[in-house]
């Protein structure tokens, strides 16, 4: 029995691994139809419940808090099979004024069926919420008439709020591009929801009870002697280095520029200091956030008020040797040397081929320069410079570029204001006159201030923003993380290769003195996330970028709260959230601080991605105890007892922080689908994000059965496992993101 348990258990896992990368080359519709909606894939979850089952009353499992959990998980599957056979969905669409009482079911996309709703719906308006004086969608908006045996009852929907009527759910999927029309989903699922959340709400209870529990083996693991071991370490901190350059091009003063930045601009439809625009300017021309000892602003106004001066100013980096090799240059590279008189835009034909299917090396090299090139062009036509508001009568505001063509509603003196200011200003600028430049500015300045309307930020987010963008959070805390954790381990490994230490070590103040500047960091960190979720008013979570910063921050937290039992734990708290800090600061995730799309502005989905990043955080230290684990059988393996000793106390501290770590897991993935099914009626699409979401889950539980898994119960083998268990959540989270793709992954 239990090797058919082993063999049903390890063949799901392997199967749903295999339909992920399926989908890949195959698409979703592929996936879903021949594996995840197929008899078979049915059949072998049917038949792992049953072996389950089978074998919980072959070892007379009674302890209720046990039973409960697994029973959670089989009512879960029930829901899913229930929906799987009983539920229906489709699509509506209306037009303004239009009533329709039928849909389209899209169960099977072979055969799609005009079914019969038990009501009517009419469309009466229509609208796209904006943030204010941006085309940034905030929400879509179907103000709705229900029509049942001629009763009427008027309702809207709109993103993450549904309409539920008799069985029936109602969610915003689309619209019509001219707005007068809506594209509603309909899903009918009377058995599979409750169903399933009846499971959901019986598995968190339960996972909860798991550490709660008085009898139960985690709270055993807390009374575990080894708790009262830990381990020294000590701490050194390195400084930063910069590039020091010889030569300037021309540009406004520091002081000048500064107040520059102090305008408010229109970027990445978000009403943001200009500050915030020169500096990713800057970042994505030059590769920092200064260039040759001058700040992002003074690059900015250079390229802007003295153009001629900086085309011949080699500071655009250029990657890819090929690239470098065919322009004659070595890294960098002026804009001048992008054009040729005979034969025009050097990089040209390259462009076009990338865009016709050639994506090797040079290629790609090719239009990233591209893009860089597109950014000075755009800012040379004024076309990204929307600093100039305008409110009309109706409270709408516009923010305009002083190229932008300006419709005959705005007023004379206002059009005239917009159109003209730089040209005036410009001529200061090459004629020296620092004062009436800066006069030109205040003024711009109060013009937004009196004419952004509702537009413009509060003072205390304008000044977030500036200090969120004076301070590289990212990468001075990766530095001091893994410096520091690189000398701890170095030191806490010394001390074991003496023959007279062990793993508890001596002495209070290095490890207080190595605490005191974990919280430093944590304290840096927590401003840092504290200073984005002001400037934008969500809470940051929106990208893969924010998420590094959210899993270094919960690593550090936990790290502190567990050092009171081991004091190794600063030492692993600090590698890991160094190498997340690393990430964030060399990956290409988008640092850029955006609105977030209505359907990812839930409560729920803060949730559910700050439970999950705990999950992560946690696990990831239980790996690190197994590399510990694995370095200290290498090193000590003369003397058995020591190491005995060492890898048992490990142990006790991976499966510390393991059960936790399975119930954030699992309490996370579930509050992901109660979001998903309240926005757009699906709790569980098989996404490869979900799906290796619920692997890992899998994998994981397994270390919990110790008694069935005896293997479990040796420390080194526990570690082993341990170690390669954490593949799947590099996979989970890295190689959804950026090789399989689907909903989840991060852009």
């Amino acid at each position: 029995m239990k090797k058919i348990l082993y063999a049903l258990y390890v063949t799901v896992i392997v199967v749903m691994a295999a339909a992920t990368i399926v989908e890949k080359f195959k698409g979703t519709e592929y996936a879903g139809s021949h594996i995840y909606g197929s008899w078979w894939f049915v059949l072998l979850w049917a038949l792992l419940t049953a072996a389950c089952i089978a074998w919980m009353v072959r070892r007379r499992m009674r302890r209720w808090p046990v039973v409960l959990l697994h029973a959670s998980l089989v009512v879960i599957l029930c829901g899913a099979l229930a929906t799987h056979l009983t539920a229906h969905k489709g699509m509506l669409h209306l037009r303004i004024g239009q009533t329709e009482q039928q849909y389209v079911q899209t169960d099977d996309p072979q055969q799609m069926l005009m079914t019969d709703l038990p009501f009517a719906l009419r469309l009466d308006t229509f609208m796209v919420r904006y943030h204010a004086g941006t085309q940034a969608a905030s929400d879509y908006v179907s103000a709705l008439t229900v029509i049942d045996d001629g009763e009427e009852r008027r309702d809207s929907v709109s993103m993450n709020d549904i309409l539920s009527y008799r069985g029936y759910r109602i969610y915003q999927s689309s619209y019509d591009n001219d707005g007068g029309g809506s594209m509603l989903a309909v899903n009918s699922d009377p058995w599979g929801t409750p169903l399933t959340y009846l499971g959901y709400a019986l598995l968190f209870f339960s996972l909860i009870y798991m550490l709660i529990d008085p009898k139960g083996a985690y709270r055993q693991l807390l009374r575990h002697p080894a708790l009262k071991r830990g381990a020294l370490v000590l701490a050194v901190m390195a400084g930063l280095s910069s590039t020091v350059w010889s030569a300037t091009p021309p540009t406004l003063p520091r002081g000048t520029a500064e107040k520059f930045g102090r305008l408010l601009v229109n970027y990445n439809d978000r009403i943001c200091p200009l500050q915030t625009y020169a500096i990713d300017f800057t970042k994505k021309l030059t590769g920092r956030k200064s260039y040759a000892g001058l700040t992002a602003e003074q690059v900015l106004s250079g390229w802007l008020f003295y153009t001629d001066a900086w085309s011949a100013e080699p500071c655009i980096k250029v990657k890819g040797g090929e690239l470098n090799h065919l322009l004659g240059t070595d890294g960098r590279a002026s804009l001048n040397q992008f054009f040729d008189p005979q034969t025009g835009y050097k990089v040209g034909p390259l462009v076009d081929e990338y865009y016709h299917g050639h994506n090797d090396a040079l290629h790609k090299s090719a239009y990233k320069i591209d893009e860089q090139l597109q950014l000075i062009m755009d800012l040379r036509q004024g076309l990204t410079l929307r600093v100039l508001p305008y409110t009309d009568e109706h409270g709408t505001t516009v923010w305009y570029a002083p190229s932008d063509s300006i419709t005959d509603t705005v007023e004379p003196e206002h059009k005239k204001y917009i159109t003209q200011v730089f040209n005036l200003m410009y001529e200061d600028v090459l004629a020296g006159h620092d004062d009436r430049v800066n006069v030109f500015l205040d003024k711009m300045l109060t013009y937004q201030q009196q004419n952004g309307g509702h537009s413009v930020p509060s003072d205390t987010r304008i000044k977030a923003e500036r200090l969120y963008n004076a301070i590289p959070f990212a990468t001075v805390l990766f530095m001091v993380c893994l410096t520091m954790g690189f000398l701890s381990l170095g030191y806490f490994m010394w001390r074991l290769t003496r023959p007279d230490e062990r793993l508890t070590g001596r002495g209070k103040w290095p490890h207080r003195c190595f605490l005191a500047v974990m919280l430093f960091a944590f304290v840096a960190l927590t401003v840092c996330l504290a200073l984005r979720w002001l400037i934008r008013g969500t809470v940051p979570m929106g990208n893969g970028y924010e998420t590094m910063l959210l899993m270094a921050w919960l690593i550090l937290l936990v790290s502190m709260i567990a050092s009171r039992w081991f004091r190794i734990v600063v030492t692993f708290g600090f590698l890991l959230s160094g190498f997340f800090l690393l990430v964030a600061h060399i990956s290409n995730m988008d640092p850029q601080i955006t609105h977030l799309m209505p359907v990812l502005q839930s409560p729920l989905l803060s949730i559910h991605v700050s439970v999950i990043m705990m999950s992560y955080a946690l696990l990831a230290l239980t790996f690190l105890c197994g590399v510990m684990a694995v370095i200290l059988r290498v090193v000590n393996r003369r003397r058995r007892d020591m190491m005995q000793v060492q890898l048992e106390s490990l142990s006790v501290l991976s499966r510390l922080f393991l059960y936790p770590a399975i119930t954030t897991l699992g309490l996370g993935i579930f509050i992901g689908a109660i979001w998903a099914n309240i926005s757009w009626g699906q709790y569980w699409s098989w996404d490869p994000k979900e799906t290796w979401a619920l692997i890992t889950f899998m994998i994981y539980a397994v270390a919990l059965h110790r008694s069935t898994v005896t293997a479990m119960q040796r420390p080194l083998t526990y570690h082993v496992y341990m170690i390669f268990a954490f593949l799947s959540i590099l996979m989970t989270y890295f190689g959804v993101n950026y090789l399989l793709g689907g909903l989840h992954s991060y852009v």
